[in-house]
Parts: structure tokens; C-alpha cells; sequence
């Protein structure tokens, strides 16, 4: 399949790599980190029949997704990912190789396969890991109490298993060591005194005293395997 592989910043160098210059199947078109309307929407309306690809971090990756929800094209648009990251979080939650070469074959002759989307009420998406600390306050996964006063940190992602939504893992500090609990469910919530929020490793601009990571009704298509 022909496609066209969106370049986010310098890619972590893989697109000057033979495995994409000496390609014509596939097209590529720079674009800066985490690219916006201006940059995204141009690629979108000329798509037709090739595949997408990301070729860039967790965060470019984010923000190339929450262009499909915003413009109602997840359902319609599969997207591929070849992560310039080796310690990218969305390759290792859902198996994504990230040798270059290897994840432009699968992101160009892979299906598509439905995942979980995350997003947060904020207007954003998490596809890879969300890390809210220090925190201190009460957080909820569905019904069940899951915080209530001081951890280390709240981890979220999409769950694996893909059969509620997202899975979150709270660390609390003991007297013998570090201790994790882990729930899953289909929704976070935590009221809090004013802490640090990351998602895909970028940092929300400013404290925030309360946060939301819920499933998305519509899931992600992606192209996880070899067809």
C-alpha cells in the first residue's frame, strides 16, 4: 500500500534512512512536532486511498490523532506509527516495533486494528502514558476509590486487554519500599491539591487541581500487524 509518512520535526533521523529514500511507494511530507490544523489538514483533504503514517514521537502521534477526532475522521482514516522514540510508550503498550524499517513495512502493509482512545477533559488526547505527580487528593476509576490522600504518582493508559478502556496504576511510598495498585475501568478522575500533569510526555502549562482521562466512544484504528 502507498501512503504518506508525516515527518514530525527530524524524526528521529529514520526518514534519511535508505529504508525510506530508496521507497516510492510512500510519500513524505515534513511537518513540525506535534503539527496543528495548518499543518495537518492540508495532508487530510488529498489522503484518498494512501495510508497515514507518523514518523515522530508520542506527542506528534497525540496530536495527529486529536486532528481525526476533531474533524470526525477516526472511523474513516487507519494510522500507522514509526516511533522515534526506542523507549516509546505507545510501541510498548501495544507492540509496536521500533526499528525503523520493520515499522514502516507494518505501518504501510499492516491492518488496522480498533484500540482504546483516552481522552481528558481538557480537550486532549493520551495515547501512550499519562503521569500525574506528586498528588495528593481522592481519584476514582468508575465507582471504585482508588486514591485517597497521598501518592507518588498515578499512572494511566489505554488498557491492553482493550476490554474497558484504560488501566491505572497509583505508587505509594511505604515504610518497606514503593507499593502499586492497579485498577482498570473506563474512566479516572482525581480532585487534588494543585500538581503536575503529563500526557505523552509534554507537560500541561500549570498546575492543575483536578483531572479527567476517560474512554473515547470511537475507537483508534491502528496498524499494529502484518497483513
Amino acid at each position: 500500500m502507498r501512503g504518506i509518512v508525516l515527518a514530525c520535526g527530524n524524526a528521529g533521523g529514520h526518514t534519511e534512512l535508505p529504508s525510506f529514500t530508496e521507497r516510492d511507494d510512500l510519500r513524505l511530507q515534513r511537518v513540525p512536532v506535534t503539527p496543528g490544523k495548518a499543518d495537518l489538514d492540508p495532508v487530510l483533504s488529498e489522503l484518498g486511498d494512501l495510508r497515514l503514517v507518523v514518523a515522530g514521537t508520542d506527542a506528534d502521534l497525540a496530536a495527529v490523532v486529536l486532528r481525526l477526532l476533531r474533524t470526525e475522521r477516526l472511523g474513516e482514516i487507519p494510522i500507522g506509527y514509526l516511533p522515534a522514540d526506542h523507549d516509546s510508550e505507545v510501541a510498548k503498550l501495544w507492540g509496536l516495533s521500533t526499528d525503523p524499517g520493520r515499522a514502516l513495512d507494518v505501518a504501510l502493509g499492516g491492518e488496522p486494528d480498533p484500540v482504546p482512545l483516552v481522552r481528558d477533559d481538557v480537550g486532549g488526547v493520551l495515547l501512550g502514558l499519562g503521569v500525574i505527580a506528586p498528588v495528593r487528593g481522592v481519584g476514582y476509576c468508575d465507582d471504585n476509590q482508588v486514591l485517597r490522600g497521598q501518592a507518588a504518582r498515578v499512572e494511566v493508559t489505554a488498557d491492553p486487554d482493550r476490554k474497558l478502556g484504560l488501566v491505572v496504576h497509583v505508587t505509594r511510598r511505604g515504610l518497606i519500599g514503593r507499593r502499586t495498585t492497579t485498577t482498570q475501568g473506563r474512566a479516572f478522575q482525581v480532585g487534588c491539591l494543585p500538581t503536575t500533569v503529563t500526557s505523552d510526555g509534554v507537560r500541561h502549562p500549570r498546575p492543575m487541581n483536578k483531572w479527567t482521562w476517560y474512554r473515547h466512544t470511537e475507537d483508534l484504528r491502528l496498524v499494529r500487524g502484518l497483513a
